[in-house]
C-alpha cells in the first residue's frame, strides 16, 4: 500500500498573502465597481476599475508584492468613499445592496491581504 501524501496546513498569513498574490480579486473588484457605477455613470468611483486593472496588469508581469501594495492601497480608498454613502435599510437586500456589501467585502479582504502580501513579499521582478 502506497503512503499517502502528507497534507500540510497553510497557516492564515500564508492564505492571505497568496490571495493579495493572486489578479483575480482586483479584477472581481473592478468589474462589481463598475457594475454599480456605470448607469448612472459617477465619475468620481469609475477612477478606480482602470487603477484596479493595471494592478492586475502589474501582477501578471511579475510585480506580485508592488501590485498587491497598490491593490491594497486602492481597496482602502474605495472603502472610505463607499462608507460614506447611506441606504436605507429595504435597499440593503435588493439586488444592488447585495452587490454594494459584496463590493465591500472584498475590499475589506483586498486591503488586508494585499497589505500583508506586500509586508512579506518581495518586490522583485
Amino acid at each position: 500500500m502506497a503512503d499517502k501524501p502528507e497534507q500540510v496546513k497553510r497557516s492564515t498569513i500564508q492564505s492571505l498573502k497568496a490571495w493579495g498574490e493572486n489578479p483575480l480579486p482586483p479584477t472581481l473588484l473592478a468589474t462589481l465597481i463598475t457594475a454599480q457605477h456605470i448607469r448612472p455613470f459617477q465619475p468620481l468611483p469609475m477612477l478606480f476599475p482602470p487603477v484596479l486593472l493595471f494592478t492586475t496588469y502589474l501582477n501578471i508581469n511579475g510585480y506580485k508584492a508592488d501590485s498587491a501594495g497598490a491593490t491594497a492601497a486602492w481597496s482602502g480608498l474605495y472603502m472610505i468613499l463607499a462608507g460614506r454613502r447611506r441606504q436605507k435599510f429595504g435597499a440593503k437586500f435588493g439586488a444592488r445592496g447585495l452587490v454594494r456589501g459584496a463590493t465591500i467585502g472584498l475590499c475589506a479582504v483586498n486591503l488586508v491581504s494585499g497589505g500583508v502580501a506586500y509586508a512579506f513579499g518581495s518586490s522583485t521582478a
